[in-house]
């Protein structure tokens, strides 16, 4: 077959460093779309970007020839970077180490959509802690609790 054909879709979350929240009102909307911009340059699309205070969720098609664990440093960096250049009283931003990425399959991509788009309410009842316990079993995610949040 000379060509290939993917439909790569994740979601995937991060929070900033020790879940601090920096991610208010005045910044969200503008770090949702330089973060959608870098996806764009690399080749993606950007689907729905979300998150609340101290967290944020990105359901994004990829490109096959790109690894996402690059890709999601370049999501992290460059917004960290962003935002401390145009947010000179977030000196102290920064996004924790690690992320979680989970695969979507082309039927749940409405599903996954809007529940990020409706994080503020579905937070008004659970953690950023519980939801994200509740994808990594979700999605059958060996996880030793001591170090998820660590």
């Amino acid at each position: 077959m000379p060509q290939s054909y993917v439909n790569l879709i994740y979601h995937i979350v991060f929070s900033t460093r020790e879940r601090k929240p920096f991610l208010t009102d005045a910044h969200r909307s503008d770090l949702y779309r330089y973060v959608g911009g870098i996806i764009r340059e690399r080749g993606g699309m950007a689907i729905e970007i979300n998150g609340i205070v101290d967290h944020v969720h990105i359901l994004t098609r990829l490109r096959q020839d790109r690894a996402l664990s690059d890709m999601i440093r370049d999501f992290k960096s460059g917004s960290s970077g962003w935002m401390h250049d145009v947010f000179p009283d977030l000196a102290d931003f920064n996004w924790q180490k690690g992320y979680g990425a989970f695969t979507v399959g082309a039927s749940q991509i409405e599903q996954v959509r809007r529940y990020i788009a409706n994080q503020a309410v579905h937070h008004q009842k659970h953690t950023f802690e519980e939801e994200f316990i509740a994808l990594l079993e979700k999605h059958g995610i060996e996880y030793d609790p001591r170090y998820v949040f660590g």
